[in-house]
């Protein structure tokens, strides 16, 4: 059964809910490792007022036993502190929709009269669950020494150097600041970035980088156009809110490159086919290479601007600026934990896929016998003898 997941639930309302299902039995599981993934998603210089009234916590109410997975639909369940400031209060309508959010176009989709409607549900408070559902995936993952991180590499005008080191050291200095990025000058730089955009009463974008390290060759397919593994981790990347490109590795450079500075060419040693190089990004032909995959995205600038933007007030059919309402001044950092989680989902779905089985007892034999299999087909499982080709 492949991996699938809904969400659920309001910006301001009472509270989240995400389902996962196809999670096989017996991966270990513990609470404090998804509330310590939903503590990072809310940390970050730069982030708004609501960061500081939420404190996220998971209530996991099915699928769940004793520590491990059951097999089960997993249901998880977090309160949303701030209800208790919207309950049973008088609203004020949005009339004015603010340029770049999902309020004009979700009116005209479902034709709300108040365009709040529409932001509660496409806001990025939606993304809580995303990262709770993740933290499942990344256990899977660690389970099958599949290893998720990722950090930030450009916010705004500042462009970090991301240092040649193992993905675990990348995190580790990526997490020793507010900024979430492994290069610590780029890290102090942004910071200030962020302060002068502040004053300025503007925002900032970036581009985010995440990395899975020890992902086998083979995931994916090329047979047909929707099981190419690269394309269904663009989807969930350009699934997230304010995402509006995406690349598998360093792809918009290669693109200015001839072919002979771009391809990972490919070598013997040890008795083995190896590369020196990853401008792939861990993909050839829809199918991961061996190589550590490495995704990036792009984020826009937040949308709520508290300069405000020139927008129509559908209630007066007048020009009038955008209304503020409490935002972030950027999250690129706090978009880095939702796109981990969507690249563990991904990855998590593609390794079932490849490998089946309804419990980790099940799939653990599988992937040793993958590698197996795998190597032995390195060492004779191609020939030089010609044939003659016919169609059956």
């Amino acid at each position: 059964m492949p991996l699938r997941f809904l969400t659920a639930g309001e910006s301001h309302g009472p509270a989240l809910t995400a389902i996962l299902e196809g999670m096989p039995a017996g991966v270990p599981l513990a609470v404090e490792a998804i509330n310590h993934e939903l503590a990072r998603r809310q940390v970050g210089y730069g982030s708004g007022g609501r960061m500081k009234i939420e404190k996220d916590t998971v209530r996991l109410t099915s699928g769940v036993a004793v520590g491990v997975t059951t097999g089960g639909p997993i249901a998880l369940h977090v309160e949303n502190d701030d209800w208790a400031n919207w309950e049973g209060r008088q609203v004020t309508p949005i009339t004015r929709p603010r340029p770049g959010h999902a309020d004009l176009t979700g009116g005209l989709k479902y034709g709300y009269n108040d365009l709040r409607h529409a932001l509660e549900r496409a806001s990025a408070r939606e993304t809580t669950m995303r990262v709770a559902m993740g933290a499942l995936c990344k256990a899977l993952l660690e389970a099958l020494d599949v290893t998720v991180g990722g950090y930030v590499i450009v916010l705004g005008p500042v462009e970090a150097t991301i240092p040649a080191r193992p993905l675990a050291e990348l995190v580790t200095l990526a997490e020793a600041n507010e900024m979430r990025c492994p290069d610590p000058e780029a890290a102090e730089a942004m910071r200030e970035a962020v302060k002068a955009i502040r004053k300025a009463q503007d925002t900032l974008g970036g581009i985010l980088e995440v990395v899975a390290e020890g992902v086998p060759p083979g995931l994916g397919s090329y047979v047909q156009w929707d099981r190419r593994l690269e394309a269904r981790l663009a989807l969930a990347m350009m699934s997230i809110q304010a995402m509006k490109g995406v690349e598998i590795g360093p792809a918009f450079r290669n693109a200015t490159l001839p072919g002979t500075e771009v391809h990972d060419e490919i070598f013997m040693e040890g008795g083995r086919p190896v590369r020196h190089s990853n401008r792939a990004g861990g993909f050839e032909g829809g199918i991961t290479t061996g190589e550590p995959v490495v995704v990036r995205a792009a984020m826009k600038p937040i949308s709520t601007i508290l300069a405000g933007l020139r927008s129509v007030d559908l209630a007066t059919q007048r020009e009038e600026k955008t209304v503020y309402e409490r935002s972030d001044f950027t999250a690129v950092h706090r978009a880095v934990v939702v796109a981990e989680a969507m690249v563990a989902f991904v990855l998590a779905d593609a390794m079932l896929e490849k490998l089946g089985g309804d419990s980790l007892g099940e799939i653990l034999p599988r992937l040793a016998l993958l590698h197996e299999q795998q190597a032995a087909w390195l060492q004779g499982g191609v020939s030089s003898e010609p044939y003659e080709w016919r169609v059956p």
